[in-house]
């Protein structure tokens, strides 16, 4: 039998249980939560999602890296995951879009991958025991500080009570007019006049911009710490709060305050993911931490309004306690896997929230709807 490669790449989770792989991407230390996600596709826009500022993933899907990266799939300019860990190492790109090679892009942009684990076992230690905290160390000549390594993981702060939203927001605010990609054209821009949206940025993915401008919006987006007064300068026809990462309640202390004055203006709301819970907690409600939280492409959900089951991409470790919902706010979409909140509405108003990705990127198209119903609820009010 061939001898094996020495490992290269280490993984330490905090309770001293340690995984050996062949390490891919930057060299290096990162700590982490380490969460798992389902998706059979999309590694490159999970990788740049902002939602995962704080997070290193395992993909439960074993071929990562078979397309490639491309410019074009990044959800923000770089990725904002600490790293990546896959049952095999990641294999050549096969795909006509393809610009790159996964292993390089993650080692030009710092971020650290480890291949060759047995991650269907620790997908269950992630179930069983909760998002662990970790240190994942890829050095080429396999040489590692166990002792530090664990103690790094041990010193991870962990998600609860931090605000990362700050590191992920723009610096400055912007115009958005690029459309969804559609073929053969690719990426379009929007023209002529539109509904004019204000989207506050915790973290936001470019397809949500791209939803929002398909559906008919023209759109400013502003940074997470934009003021209700910096908000309503723009004479908004609605008010966006998009997705990001950490602690609703350590975001909220800067949010809520602006989300509760435009409550007070009857101007039509939309909310996903961390905007859905920063919409929550503005309400009145409170959000809690997950055990292991819900990350893949094909969640069920189930709309109570109509019926109706929707699979749907999420990726949140937080979730809002339905059970503390005020009155005049109800329930909109329940998760059937675990029952948990993942729609809100104000009772007469246009203002609702979900907490799956109805943008999907990647993963089904089964709720852009709500797009078109935020639209909708700003033609509406511009009747009046």
């Amino acid at each position: 039998m061939p001898s094996q490669p020495r490992p290269t790449a280490c993984l330490a989770l905090a309770d001293g249980t340690l995984f050996y792989g062949q390490g891919f991407g930057a060299t290096g230390v990162r700590t982490a939560e380490l969460c798992f996600n389902t998706a059979m596709t999309g590694y490159q826009e999970i990788m740049t999602d902002p939602s995962y500022a704080g997070q290193i993933v395992t993909f439960t899907f074993p071929h990562v890296g078979n397309v490639g990266v491309n410019p074009e799939d990044d959800e923000t300019a770089d990725p904002v995951a600490e790293g990546m860990v896959v049952k095999w190492d990641p294999t050549e790109p096969s795909n006509w879009r393809a610009a790159e090679k996964l292993q390089g892009w993650l080692e030009k942009r710092g971020r650290v991958g480890i291949g060759g684990l047995d991650t269907r076992r620790l997908t269950r230690a992630i179930r069983q025991q909760g998002a662990p905290h970790v240190a994942l160390a890829h050095d080429p000549e396999g040489n590692f500080d166990i002792e530090a390594l664990i103690a790094a993981a041990r010193g991870f702060p962990g998600l609860t009570g931090l605000d990362l939203a700050k590191d992920v927001t723009c610096a400055q605010s912007y115009r958005w007019d690029e459309m969804r990609w559609a073929w053969p054209e690719g990426f379009t821009r929007r023209e002529g006049p539109g509904h004019k949206v204000v989207a506050i940025d915790y973290g936001a993915k470019r397809n949500i911009l791209r939803c929002l401008a398909s559906a008919g919006c023209d759109v400013t987006v502003l940074p997470a710490t934009a003021t209700a007064e910096e908000v309503l300068a723009h004479a908004p026809e609605g008010v966006f709060l998009s997705n990001g990462p950490g602690d609703p309640a350590a975001t909220g202390e800067y949010a809520v305050p602006m989300i509760k004055s435009v409550l007070e203006k009857d101007i039509p709301v939309f909310g996903i993911c961390l905007g859905h819970q920063m919409l929550a907690l503005a309400l009145g409600a409170r959000t809690i931490k997950m055990n292991h939280g819900h990350h893949g492409a094909n969640h069920p959900v189930k709309d109570l309004t109509t019926g109706k089951v929707e699979i749907t991409s999420m990726n949140h470790g937080f979730t809002v306690d339905s059970q503390t919902l005020p009155a005049g706010v109800k329930e909109t979409h329940v998760s059937l896997f675990d029952g948990s909140n993942c729609g809100i509405a104000v009772e007469g108003r246009p203002v609702f929230s979900v907490q799956y990705h109805p943008e999907a990127s990647p993963g089904p198209q089964d709720s852009f709807y709500l797009f078109e119903r935020f639209a909708a609820a700003m033609k509406e009010k511009v009747a009046v």
